[in-house]
């Protein structure tokens, strides 16, 4: 398990034993998203011993994949699948006929000691530039996926007015079970969410305006009760679509508390310099 105070605020860091059945590192208040965002699979990367930790991401192309930052760093191979339900897959979290194993890289910029918030360990400066991509070694069917998440314009979030809907999807955590703090494994919150891996869709809105690291991140309202849903451990890397559409304007970064309420961030690819990079890995 990899876990530590500084990930604690990560919003999907899904930093759970893949193993466990109780503890799957989603969307909260959400629901089954169906076949609505195809291109929206889970993925599982390996450390040096195997099946280490999990994420959620978007297919580009037949053969990248985008996620976080935080998701790749430190990650030897992934692989990912693109059902709806992947509960009941006998060969997650390994590598097999229903998956698509692929080669992880991370933005050379994510954590940069340069960045424009400071050195140390504190958020953002943690999840600066928080995007990573995985790059596929056969193409998905079409059969399987026959459409694709597309990139934003670069700016195109600093035109969008406050509340401006935004539509998760994701394959992490969608509840806190019900058990006695006395009974989790430590450290807790951890093991208390649960919920299936399942593609999970729910609808929420852009806190626009003007805020510290605003020309880095979404900040995105995680307010179940008014009406919106949450992202929370496992939906790490997952999109941030433009409400309606299959347009990526950021990736799931992180949140503030370990409820998975008030307000999350996203790292934003509409930025140039992102948007570059990841097209470097699309081609022509």
């Amino acid at each position: 398990m990899r876990l530590s105070r500084k990930l604690a605020a990560i919003a999907a860091a899904a930093f759970a034993l893949l193993g466990s059945t109780t503890a799957a590192l989603g969307i909260t208040n959400g629901t089954p998203d169906g076949d609505n965002h195809p291109y929206v699979g889970l993925l599982v990367f390996d450390d040096a011993d195997g099946p280490a930790w999990r994420c959620s991401g978007t297919l580009l192309s037949p053969t990248v994949v985008l996620t976080a930052g935080h998701c790749t760093d430190g990650a030897v191979a992934a692989r990912v699948w693109f059902d709806e339900d992947v509960q009941s897959n006998t060969e997650y979290p390994f590598s097999g006929s229903t998956s698509y194993d692929g080669t992880p890289y991370t933005n050379p910029d994510y954590r940069s000691p340069d960045n424009p918030y400071g050195g140390g360990n504190g958020l953002p400066a943690f999840s600066y530039r928080d995007v990573g991509i995985v790059v596929l070694s056969e193409p998905v069917p079409t059969s399987v996926v026959s459409e694709y998440g597309t990139l934003p314009g670069a700016g195109l979030v600093d035109t969008l007015a406050n509340k401006t809907p935004v539509d998760f999807v994701g394959y992490g955590v969608q509840y806190q079970a019900q058990v006695p703090g006395s009974q989790l494994p430590q450290p807790p919150p951890y093991y208390r969410w649960t919920g299936p891996k399942i593609r999970m869709y729910a609808p929420s809105e852009l806190v626009s305006g003007r805020f510290v690291h605003s020309a880095e991140f979404l900040r995105l309202a995680l307010n179940p009760g008014g009406g919106s849903g949450g992202t929370c451990f496992g939906d790490s890397g997952g999109p941030d679509l433009l409400g309606g559409t299959s347009t990526v304007l950021g990736v799931n970064s992180y949140v503030t508390n370990v409820n998975c309420g008030g307000v999350g961030y996203s790292s934003r690819v509409d930025i140039p310099e992102v948007l570059d990079w990841i097209e470097d890995y699309l081609g022509p």
